[in-house]
């Protein structure tokens, strides 16, 4: 059995808040992914032109499990292995490009599937991995002459039609993309990537329905294809069947461990329920098949704000800036962080100007939501709060101060009345000649009374 690594697919931009969610744009199915790790998948039979020995496709075998466990360098020296024996086994030169996309060496990743499209006959995952690298380093216009050349060479490469499909739905071409597809399901009535596609074009242009039916067929096709089940998730909650929606994404996630967009679809309906825990253990292992996939690290944001790990929350905002900051959702969730939350270490006045600065820097990126003038006005309310409370603060210590000063003057003055006391009593009188004369003696009579001598 030949096995590959298949790329990120279907980037669901589920946005969630814990102050309030995120008015993102509706998650787009089959999309592919701007995240440079692909995923792993088993492809159907064995090296194409013939079979290979049993050595080699061992060895296949073994790269597959090296890179699932997470030994991507023993992957390479794998497949490096495979292709310097037999230079004509595309899947080992299509998985050496997704090593390559791991380590983020977009160079050798181009050169490896460019070596698995020239294999007799090539593989049809190195025409949409090819593709998917050229769209994604801005050279769609190049992706598609290559492709309209290979379809040209080889009318029958339903691999090169599917990935050109792909390219036309990229730049918005859904009429030419929609008659792509139907052409592939023409010559092959059950080819399910070409389903995954033409439903994706159904999507991009409002047909809700008529893309579930299309990817149910693809679903009664192949049950384990974890990319239908997650298009399915995404236009399930087009249609608001967020119970069904979950369960796919569930599904998709389950299917493949390393399916980034599947877990951050996932993750985030959990975040959106309030299932922290659960989202963050989805979350997590998004971010760690995808380093750069925004949504993954956005919602992991916010699940790690709603357990109230704020300094978490922050970083995995931060890392989203630095990916890209030009989102503007990210300043809204940093401005949410800071209106809600104490955070250890700052000030609570610059804590709500902050909040203020990233409220605007998000109107400024174009964010729209309406609740942001309320929040300003929050903040602002915030602030005021704060400072009369200071001053407050500021007035009882004065008067804390003053009432301290009059008790201590107080105990001071009455320490030092004895003092002053004993000063002031007269000194004895000098001594005289006549001595003086004996204290009389008293008897009592008989009757009770006192007499002088």
């Amino acid at each position: 059995m030949r096995r590959i690594f298949l790329p990120l697919l279907s980037v669901g931009a589920l946005a969630a808040c814990g102050h309030a969610p995120v008015a993102a744009p509706p998650p787009k199915p089959l999309t592919t992914s701007t995240a440079a790790t692909p995923e792993m998948q088993e492809g159907a039979g064995r090296v194409r032109g013939g079979p290979i020995d049993a050595e080699t496709q061992a060895r296949l075998d073994r790269g597959l499990a090296q890179g699932r466990s997470g030994d991507v360098e023993g992957a390479r020296r794998t497949f490096q292995d495979i292709v310097a024996r037999n230079p004509n086994v595309g899947a080992a030169w299509v998985n050496l490009g997704v090593l390559a996309e791991r380590r983020g060496d977009l160079t050798e990743a181009e050169s490896s599937y460019r070596r698995a499209a020239q294999t007799t006959p090539e593989p049809p995952e190195s025409w949409d991995f090819l593709a998917r690298l050229l769209v994604r380093t801005k050279r769609a216009g190049e992706a598609e002459a290559l492709l309209r050349g290979a379809v040209q060479q080889q009318p029958d490469a339903l691999g090169a039609r599917n990935a050109l499909t792909w390219v036309l739905l990229e730049t918005n071409r859904l009429a030419e993309a929609e008659a792509e597809a139907k052409k592939v399901l023409k010559a092959d009535e059950q080819n399910v990537r070409a389903m995954q596609l033409l439903a994706q074009g159904y999507y991009r242009q409002g047909k809700y329905e008529l893309c579930r039916l299309v990817l149910e067929n693809a679903r009664a096709v192949d049950p384990k294809d974890p990319v239908t089940h997650n298009a399915l998730g995404t236009v399930l909650l087009k249609l608001k069947q967020r119970p069904a929606a979950l369960d796919s994404f569930k599904t998709a996630a389950a299917l493949r461990p390393d399916f980034a967009e599947a877990h951050s679809n996932f993750g985030a309906m959990l975040v959106d329920s309030g299932d922290y825990d659960g989202a963050v253990k989805e979350l997590e292992q998004a971010v760690r098949a995808a380093p750069d996939l925004l949504p993954a690290r956005m919602n992991l944001g916010n699940a790690y704000r709603g357990k109230l790990e704020l300094a978490k929350a922050k970083e995995q905002y931060d890392k989203v800036v630095a990916l890209d900051p030009t989102l503007a959702d990210t300043y809204y969730n940093l401005a949410i962080l800071h209106l809600d939350s104490d955070i250890p270490g700052l000030d609570t006045i610059d804590r709500y100007n902050k909040a203020i600065a990233y409220f605007t820097t998000y109107k400024d990126k174009g964010g729209s939501d309406e609740r942001v003038e309320q929040y300003l006005k929050d903040a602002a309310k915030g602030i005021d709060r704060e400072q009369r409370r200071r001053e407050r603060e500021k007035k009882d210590q004065l008067r804390k101060a003053e009432k301290d000063a009059a008790d201590a003057k107080k105990q001071a003055e009455a320490s030092a009345a004895p003092a002053a006391a004993a000063d002031a009593k007269p000194a004895d009188a000098p001594a005289s000649d006549t001595p003086s004369q004996p204290p009389a003696s008293k008897k009592k009579s008989s009757r009770g009374k006192v007499k002088a001598p």
